[in-house]
């Protein structure tokens, strides 16, 4: 058994040295496990996780990237394509954090934890009992019960998988209303006995499904003979010992905080095992109540009492009233408003899309500096407190601090109601106790909750993250949690989430008459035949601006990248030769390619498919595949170009039209190259989000590119990384077009996203010059894109997401750890070149003469190229790290490092 966890002494050895409890398992598991007593008439002895953020205090970072990891081996287990198509559940209330971090690992899988907390108007879509609680029923409350519904994956999240009672009686449930074929079982340790071992396996069995399992580590927890009963007797003891050693007695049941006498020559811990910094100016060790001491005087902040919960939740102002005359003796408690964005659930209670987890990674930056802003001058550590269930938005919170805040010690840990003895011994895993009433009004009456190891640990400042429903007189009250903080810390900050309440499932509101696509010569310069364009003309808007200006507005987190048009790149008559060059070389191939994709489309998807390409790197090829079509079966295939923005989904208006005029089957989405494939992850989650509001089904999200380099899609002319002149400019290759535009104060619910039509630019437009030189070639190439389409049709296409991987080890091995600042392939390095601040170009060694306009450029903007032998892309852009904040990523947010 390890014993090395803090200071030379595992965790668990004081529970293990008076009961017999025995844990067998490598280092790995004594390090992440530590045991605790509890007042439980099932189960004595608790297992204390040091890396979930629940009982002890742990850098957040450490919290998130435990679960982050076991989503990430969950993708690899699960492949791409069945990782899209999962749903993620989390177990309340220990495993809420957990399985949200896990659902961020997988990627864009939605997620939805079980509460025991009722709310009203929100039906149950199922529920289950975890039998060794000390609260049992878990409820089901998703805002849309079809996201239970589907074949997909299911993956379940507990905090330890120790006799698989849990998941049984969750898949009894569950499979029963919603079969499906396959269940991971992930948890952050495997505590199963031999005797439970192969439960889970004939299970599985009986059900007809296979079920994985995944865990961080595993062993075995040996409990001897008469545990229960000894433990139950121990507990009694020390609570006896307590009391008449000098603890108080009060008869108040929520009550104050009553103290255990501290061990001599013990000290006071922070986190399990390990000693506090500093020594606590209130008690050492906190447990049961049964004490009344002299109230504290201690002051909450007074503010302004609001008006009932709306249909949304809001949060609730400390109560108006007389404050102590002492007020200014005391630490008080600071309100800090996060500005939480409008519509954004407080975490899985009712599900959390990949669109919610986008919105949330736009509005952390600024919500985590105005948490910095409130913190002490002199704060070194700062304790993150997340309040029961409420555990995933106070740990993205903590998670950012850590990262922005310089010299500043973060910790994250959340309260709970589970009931544990303290005992204040290294040898203990919950050194300090606080005890407080419940204050979120719980469907099963009054009660007390806790907050281990924050007492004694030396914090600064304690953030108390709660949501609107727990912003309640009994927080504030003098025996309340933010009363129990004060005592231990100089200054607490309390931040309000409001509590999301689901209204009633309806269609959204719908233009009686959405507009018909605009087309050319009125928008764009391409033939009204060739494409429709459902987007709003906004030509007479002024939204350009100049580089500097739209980096420092999303370095400020007051923009998108989408709300602002870049100034469009004049290319120099060097470079307009070169793109000539360029296209008279390529043309051939890019027929070619042109050719075997509509082939595949044709041949799989539909006889007589819709063509929608994503405006506006998809719309000259959108228009090669009509022409092809045209050209080789006579078919005169409808084609729109649609608007898909990074972050915030594709135009629903648009589908909504498309909808209603073809058969959404038919639809065949079309863009040019992938990349890592962010935009096949966005359109798969937005489609997704589009079926479960409209209700409209059909859509197939696949998408449909001339080139797909990064191994993303099924549907590809080639995999070749090579170079597609209409990558080499802007507009002028695109139809006069610019890149689509989504402002809220230009694009209203009921409107196309919007563009500009760069008439002015009419003299420097090859648009139509670049379709005409490779429709030219496809006579020559009949005969190619047949072995080719053959070939490919009768082959393994199935996405590897080679790519992603390549990316992930580029951005570590250049020290960038951050895979949104390389963009891989010709295509997006181009981009970067064009639109971006770039740092370096990565070039494959022996690249012809598909760099050349690459090389220009960099040359021109005085960007080293680095030839690296073995990429697996032509080329590679990289967006330099100190600009990061003005760099978008996949999700289109400024990113940081």
């Amino acid at each position: 058994m390890n014993k090395a966890v803090n200071d030379g002494v595992w965790s668990g050895s004081w529970v293990a040295e008076r009961l017999g409890v025995r844990i067998e398992g490598d280092d790995e598991l004594t390090g992440m496990l530590g045991l605790a007593l509890r007042r439980n008439p099932k189960r004595a002895h608790l297992l204390v996780s040091n890396v979930l953020g629940k009982h002890v205090p742990q850098s957040p970072s450490v919290v998130y990237g435990a679960g982050f990891a076991l989503g990430r081996r969950v993708r690899e287990l699960l492949g791409a394509e069945e990782a899209a198509r999962a749903v993620v559940l989390g177990y309340a209330e220990t495993a809420t954090g957990l399985g949200h971090s896990v659902a961020d690992g997988v990627g864009l899988a939605p997620y939805l934890h079980s509460t025991r907390r009722p709310v009203a108007g929100v039906a149950r879509a199922g529920g289950f009992e975890e039998s060794h609680s000390h609260a049992t029923s878990h409820l089901l409350l998703p805002e849309d019960p079809a996201l239970l519904v589907g074949d997909g994956p299911l993956v379940l999240v507990d905090d330890e998988f120790s006799t698989g009672n849990t998941v049984l009686n969750t898949v009894r449930d569950l499979h029963e209303r919603y079969p499906r074929r396959r269940y991971v079982v992930v948890a952050l340790v495997d505590m199963r006995s031999p005797a439970d071992a192969g439960r889970l396996e004939e299970f599985a069995r009986e059900i007809g499904a296979r079920v994985d399992l995944v865990t961080a580590a595993s062993g075995t927890v040996r409990l001897p003979e008469g545990v229960l009963e000894k433990g139950q007797e121990l507990v009694a003891r020390y609570e006896a010992e307590s009391a008449g050693a000098g603890g108080l007695s009060s008869a108040a049941p929520s009550g104050p905080i009553a103290q255990f006498p501290a061990p001599p020559n013990s000290g006071v811990a922070a986190e399990a095992g390990r000693e506090g910094d500093r020594p606590s100016s209130g008690p050492a060790v906190e447990a049961d109540p049964g004490s009344n001491p002299p109230s504290n005087g201690l002051a909450v902040e007074a503010g302004q009492e609001s008006n009932p919960l709306g249909a949304r939740g809001t949060a609730r102002s400390a109560p108006t009233g007389p404050q102590p005359e002492d007020e200014r003796t005391h630490p008080h408690v600071t309100r800090v408003d996060l500005h939480w964005p409008l519509g954004l659930p407080d975490g899985g209670r009712h599900g959390f899309t990949p669109a919610h987890r986008t919105h949330l990674e736009d509005a952390l930056p600024a919500m985590t500096a105005r948490l910095a802003e409130a913190l002490p001058a002199d704060a070194r550590r700062v304790l993150v407190l997340g309040f029961e269930e409420l555990m995933y938005a106070p740990l993205r919170l903590a998670r950012e601090l850590e990262q922005v805040a310089e010299g500043i010690e973060v910790r994250y840990s959340t309260t709970t109601r589970s009931p544990v003895l303290a005992v204040d011994d290294p040898g203990y895993a919950i050194r300090t106790r606080l005890v407080f009433p419940a204050h979120d009004t719980p469907a099963d009456g009054p009660g007390e909750r806790y907050a281990y190891n924050v007492a004694g640990a030396g914090f600064d400042a304690v953030i108390a993250v709660v949501d609107s429903v727990a912003d309640t007189p009994e927080l504030h009250a003098p025996d309340g949690l933010l009363a129990r903080l004060s005592a231990h810390a100089p200054q607490v900050l309390l931040a309000v989430v409001p509590s999301y309440v689901p209204g009633p499932l309806a269609l959204p509101e719908r233009h009686p008459m959405l507009p018909e696509p605009l087309r050319g010569p009125a928008f764009s310069s391409y033939a009204p035949e060739e494409v429709g364009w459902l987007l709003q003309d906004l030509s007479d808007v002024t939204l350009e601006a100049p580089t500097e200006e739209r980096e420092e507005a999303i370095q400020s987190g007051g923009a998108h990248y989408a709300e602002s048009l870049p100034v469009e790149y004049q290319p120099s008559e060097q470079y307009q030769e070169l793109f000539h060059a360029a296209l008279a070389e390529s043309a051939t191939r890019l027929a070619q390619a042109a050719g075997a994709v509509t082939e595949i489309v044709l041949a799989e998807r539909s006889p007589r498919p819709v063509l929608v390409s994503l405006a506006r790197a998809g719309t000259p090829v959108g228009v090669l595949m009509r022409r092809w079509a045209q050209f080789r079966h006579g078919l005169e295939l409808p084609h729109y170009a649609v608007s898909i923005v990074r972050g915030r989904g594709i135009d629903a208006n648009a589908l909504r039209w498309l909808a209603a005029h073809h058969d959404p089957r038919d639809v065949v989405f079309v863009d040019g190259w992938t990349g890592k494939g962010a935009i096949t992850r966005e359109l798969t989650a937005a489609i997704r989000e589009f079926e479960a509001s409209d209700g409209v089904t059909g859509f197939d999200p696949e998408i449909a590119v001339l080139a797909d380099p990064g191994s993303c899609v099924r549907t590809y002319g080639t995999r070749e990384d090579y170079l597609i002149p209409s990558a080499c400019l802007n507009s002028t290759v695109s139809g006069l077009i610019s890149r689509t535009v989504l402002r809220a104060d230009l694009v209203g619910p009921n409107d196309y996203h919007g563009a500009k039509f760069y008439r002015e630019l009419a003299g420097a437009d090859v648009s139509v010059a670049f379709l005409d030189a490779v429709s030219a070639r496809f006579a020559e190439v009949v005969d190619a894109v047949d072995a080719t389409a053959k070939e490919l049709l009768s082959g393994d296409r199935e996405p590897t997401w080679e790519g992603w991987a390549a990316v992930e080890r580029i951005s570590e091995e250049y020290g960038i750890h951050d895979v949104n600042l390389v963009k891989p392939g010709v295509g997006e390095t181009t981009r970067v070149l064009l639109r971006r601040v770039p740092w370096k170009i990565l070039a494959r060694a022996g690249a012809g003469a598909d760099l050349d306009h690459v090389r220009l450029l960099a040359e021109q903007r005085g960007v080293p190229v680095e030839e690296v032998a073995e990429l697996p892309y032509t080329c590679v852009g990289l967006i330099h790290p100190k600009y990061t904040r003005g760099a978008t990523g996949a999700d289109g947010r400024a990113v940081n490092l």
